[in-house]
Parts: structure tokens; sequence; C-alpha cells
């Protein structure tokens, strides 16, 4: 990094060519460690986090920043999609974490019991919380946001907290209920799918013997493929096909994304183009690119590609949903330098949710909705094309009508 140029930038115009500003975060992360005590209180949005290292004994513990009052921001990234990635990072890195080593099976726990209190309500919850030393250091991950200082825990209490949905108090009694039927009735009465997680993550949802803690990441994971599941298998798959080809297109933080979407049976494919000195590919010297895909039915092995194939599907059938339509649908990613720190699936759930509410591109063929691609995408259409499983079988169909014929 050239310290020419932070001194023209100043952390205001990305000119070293990143999607954040790396001495702000250093400063923040600095300014945090250094101010923090063995002691906090404050309001946790609320949030908890539950490790995966040495399962079933895992790291579980409360989050919250030394800040009383509406933080329910902290930890809603259904809130966070057009923010600044240093905003972002800000807030997740003022997130301290008490954390204690904890049998996943032992949801019987008084400490498991009150984690579970926690996260019940959607509105900020007061807590105290006393570490055995002081919270230091920080981490970035491939599936949850970004959190900042930890330290293990030696007490933690909720003060004061306000009350939960109903139908949030009535599945978490009820344990009869399936983990999974709990997680459709939740998002069907309107629960944010961040909330849900978390619900599943601390062990809160689910029949009375089955009930035991999920790691963080697992649930994220969990609750994008089982809702948006329950969407192809109970709505898409019942609807109209879409009455002409739609290309959508969003950048932003040094990430391009398009979604194609085809008249036809259900189909989904989520690829993704990580360039030289980027997260994933920072010595690399060439674009690498990776994606995995389903046809007609949700799959039923875990995608190659991770979290995120599952958290695209979701806002990409969110959309289908809400326009009553059934399509196949292929969506592209591109990820170009300056982009090199993993912040979590939701960047990829909250930026489609976000794409599917622009004006779309509507045409008639493949060829014509691959020139739209052509016009944004760094790598260029002809390679997608090649690399796309689903791309290759839709140009071998010259006409859209051809197509529909071929899918009805």
């Amino acid at each position: 990094m050239s310290f020419n140029l932070c001194i023209l930038c100043r952390g205001a115009k990305y000119l070293c060519g990143r999607a954040y500003c790396p001495v702000f975060t250093r400063l923040r992360v600095f300014q945090r460690v250094s101010s923090t005590s063995t002691e906090l209180y404050g309001s946790s949005p609320p949030a908890v986090f539950i490790g995966r290292t040495g399962y079933p004994h895992v790291f579980a513990g409360p989050l919250a920043p030394n800040e009383i009052g509406a933080t329910e921001v902290y930890d809603f990234p259904e809130l966070w999609s057009s923010k600044p990635l240093d905003e972002v990072l800000n807030l997740r890195l003022s997130l301290f974490l008490g954390r204690r080593i904890v049998n996943v099976r032992n949801i019987e726990d008084k400490y498991i019991q009150e984690l579970q209190l926690l996260v019940l309500p959607l509105k900020p919850v007061d807590v105290e919380i006393r570490f055995a030393k002081k919270p230091t250091g920080f981490s970035f991950s491939e599936y949850e946001p970004p959190m900042g200082p930890r330290a293990p825990l030696e007490s933690f209490r909720i003060v004061s907290m306000s009350s939960a949905a109903r139908a949030v108090e009535r599945l978490y009694s009820d344990v009869d209920a399936r983990a999974g039927e709990a997680m459709v009735e939740l998002y069907r009465s309107g629960a944010p799918v961040s909330q849900i997680q978390k619900l599943l993550s601390i062990g809160a949802l689910g029949r009375k013997r089955s009930r035991r803690l999920v790691p963080t990441r697992w649930a994220i994971t969990a609750v994008d493929d089982t809702i948006s599941r329950h969407l192809i298998e109970e709505k898409v798959r019942e609807f109209q096909q879409l009455g002409e080809i739609q290309v959508f297109v969003r950048y932003i933080h040094k990430n391009l994304f398009i979604s194609i979407l085809v008249p036809g049976e259900w189909g989904f494919e989520w690829m993704e183009a990580w360039f030289p000195k980027s997260t994933w590919n920072p010595f690399g010297d060439s674009v690498a690119i990776e994606g995995d895909y389903e046809l007609f039915k949700p799959r039923d092995e875990y995608a190659s590609i991770g979290g995120c194939y599952y958290a695209a599907r979701l806002a990409t059938v969110e959309y289908l949903v809400k326009i009553s339509r059934k399509a196949t649908a292929i969506v592209l990613r591109e990820i170009y330098p300056g982009f090199n720190i993993p912040i979590g699936v939701w960047f990829v759930r909250e930026q489609l949710r976000a794409l599917y509410t622009q004006q779309p591109y509507k045409v008639s063929s493949i060829e014509e909705a691959l020139k739209i691609v052509n016009k944004f995408s760094a790598i260029g259409s002809r390679v997608w094309a090649e690399k796309s499983r689903l791309i290759r079988f839709l140009k071998k169909v010259k006409k859209l009508d051809e197509f529909k014929a071929l899918t009805q």
C-alpha cells in the first residue's frame, strides 16, 4: 500500500483499489481493543455465536457492543445491502464476544437457556457481561459476518428485554414441531431470516429430544437451504413460466452480480469468478471460476461452491414467489481485486435481494441475454457461456418458443 495514496485519499476515495479502507479498519480494531475492560454493559442486537471447532464441545456466547439503545443494526444483515463496507465493518468489529465451552446437546444447561432467551425478541436486549480477561482480536469468515474482540466469559446476565413475537414464543415452547417446520412457519410469519438462523443455532427450535446447538455457520446455510427448498417445492414448481427472459445487473463493493432468468422449469446455477488479489484468489495470476447447479428439484448433495449457493438460491426464489412465476435461473458473480476480506454469505443473499428490486432487461433469446452480460462482465459472456452448464444447454435452443415447448 502506498502511504502517499493514503494521504491523498484519507479513507474517502478508496484510491488503493480496495472496497474498504484498511487504515480505518485497523484503527477501529485498535480503538476497540485498547478501550475495553473486563466488564461490559450494553444492548445486544440481540446476537449469539456458536463455534464449530471441537464439536460437540464448542465455544458459545453472547455478542454485544459497549453501547445502550437501538443496536439492532449491529446484527441485522437485512439492513446492510447498501451500506459502505467500512460502516458494516465498524458495526461488526464493535461487537464483543464472551464465550465458554459447552456441550451442544446440553440444552437444559442454565447458561444455554439464558442465551436462548437472549435471541427470542427481535429488539435489543440489555446485558451485563464480565470477561475473565480483557477481550482482544477479531475474526473474518466466509460464512458469518465479522466479529470483534473476544474473551473467556466469567458471567453473563440479561438485565432487561422486550417480549418476543407470538410465533417465536409459540415455536420455542412447541417441543413437538420439527425444526424444518418451525423455520418455515417463522418465515411465513414474517420473521427475518437472520433471526431464524439465530434461533436454530441456539437450539430454540425443533423436537425436544432433537434440540441442540448448531454452529452459527451451519445454521446460516441450513435456514437458507430449508426455506428456499420449501418455496421451490410448494410454490415455484406450481407457477406458470416466466413470459420472457429477464436479466438483472448489480455492481457494488467491487462485486458484479448478474442474474439471467429464462422461462422454463425450475433450475438454478450459481457461479463465482474470483479475480487475482481478491479474497479467495490472493496470489493467483488468472481468474478462478467455480460453480454448481440443480435442475427440476433442489439438490440433495451439499453444493461444492459452499454456503453462498444457498443464500443466492433463497434470494432468487423469493423473487420468483413475489412475481408468481417459475424459471431457470443462472446467477453469476465477479469478484474484483480490492474485495479481499471474507465477510459472510449474508453479502450474497442481501445483494441479490437488492438486485431483484431493480428493473430487469427483458429479451427473447439467450444470445440477447449474453449480449447484455457482455456489456457489464469483465471476463465476457463467452467465458461464462463456456463455463456454465445451464447456459451451454440453453444455447442449444435457438428460439424462446422452442425452449418453452421443451420444458412444458
